[in-house]
């Protein structure tokens, strides 16, 4: 094939895929919106509807990672703890490097059938991005401003509303507060030799009071914390739009299960473990650059078929009535109409590369950086 006609059939299996995922991501908003009516009736129905509401956006994304890019994603971890995944409540602490590293947390949260469930303490502002901050709003994420003062009772309620949640959940914590970049980096070492602690090479100086926060509320409901690092192979930098134009990645991710009750419950202890963790997580960071492997053992948890029946049923279910229209539309020979038509298209796209670029490194926020030093906790 040409490259004219391979960037053509690229762009409309982008034009497609934007189209599914955008228009069918509003249908299950509009659902989610109804099942309101249930929180007052019945509230733990209202969140299993919602789990797999939830899963049928996810997982559309995940089944661009798995099936559309056929990205690798190996997990090293104990053979002892390996069992537990997806049978418990967890605390998941992840380093924030990639521009996909929540769409491999996803994929992990698949493998162990609790992606519709996966919970995160995110910033505030993604509660306002269409399809995917709406259906978090109603899975009773936990949003915050990033300014303690104001978050602290926010946070707290939210997390102690999970406390009977029905479904096994993850709960994920950058503790880094923000995505690593080398300016926010020569920051935060300026901040933990000003405060006279361990400086890290590959992290940022982990925010302890959410932590502190989220294992206090959590405590007795979560099993334990999964200490876990990510990394891609050969140096690889992956990012959003690369799965979209199906780049296969190799990720390698190392979970370590440590049980709740090893994480002190004072809120300063609790602190100098979450430190103490970093520093460790620094040291696996360390001897993954040096020797491309984890200490453990690597696993390859089974693809499950259900992100792509999911939206295979989605495809199926938009597609038709689209080149219904669209012969419909030829048929009529309206350049108008065509042209209009086009333009929808095309604004799709548009708002698809909108979301995409939320999770570019290099439009990331400002947190953590010159303005916010004194911020760090």
């Amino acid at each position: 094939m040409d490259i004219i006609g391979f960037l053509k059939s690229q762009f409309i299996c982008h034009l497609l895929i934007c189209y599914i995922f955008i228009v069918s991501g509003l249908i299950i908003n509009f659902i989610q919106l109804f099942t309101l009516i249930l929180w007052p009736i019945n509230k733990q129905l209202f969140r299993r509807i919602n789990c797999r509401l939830a899963y049928c956006i996810s997982s559309q994304m995940v089944m661009l990672l798995e099936w559309w890019s056929g990205t690798d994603c190996t997990l090293y971890t104990d053979p002892g703890s390996y069992h537990k995944y997806g049978k418990e409540n967890a605390i998941v602490i992840l380093n924030h490097n990639f521009e996909i590293d929540f769409l491999c947390g996803w994929n992990f949260c698949e493998r162990f059938g609790v992606l519709g469930s996966s919970k995160v303490l995110a910033k505030k502002e993604l509660s306002y991005m269409p399809i995917i901050g709406w259906m978090w709003y109603f899975l009773e994420i936990v949003f915050c401003k990033r300014k303690w003062e104001e978050d602290r009772k926010t946070v707290m309620q939210k997390l102690l509303n999970l406390r009977d949640y029905p479904e096994n959940f993850w709960f994920l914590i950058h503790c880094e507060g923000t995505r690593f970049t080398e300016q926010k980096h020569q920051i935060s070492m300026q901040v933990a030799e000003a405060k006279g602690l361990p400086k890290l090479k590959y992290h940022l100086l982990p925010r302890t009071k959410g932590f502190a926060v989220t294992v206090q509320c959590l405590r007795n409901v979560v099993s334990a914390v999964y200490d876990s690092t990510l990394n891609f192979r050969n140096n690889e930098n992956p990012t959003l739009l690369g799965v979209l134009n199906g780049k296969k990645y190799h990720a390698d991710l190392y979970v370590r299960r440590i049980p709740l009750e090893e994480v002190p419950e004072d809120e300063q202890e609790c602190s100098n473990w979450l430190h103490k963790l970093y520093q460790e997580k620094d040291a696996f960071q360390e001897e993954y650059y040096r020797t491309g492997t984890y200490p453990a053992v690597p696993i390859v948890p089974p693809r499950r078929p259900w992100t792509l029946l999911n939206w295979l049923f989605w495809a199926l279910l938009l597609l038709y009535p689209l080149f219904k229209l669209l012969i419909n539309m030829i048929n009529s020979g309206s350049s108008l109409t065509l042209a209009s038509f086009a333009f929808v298209i095309v604004m799709a796209s548009v708002g698809v590369r909108w979301m995409i670029g939320v999770t570019e490194i290099n439009k990331g926020s400002t947190y953590g950086n010159n303005d916010n030093k004194q911020k760090q906790k």
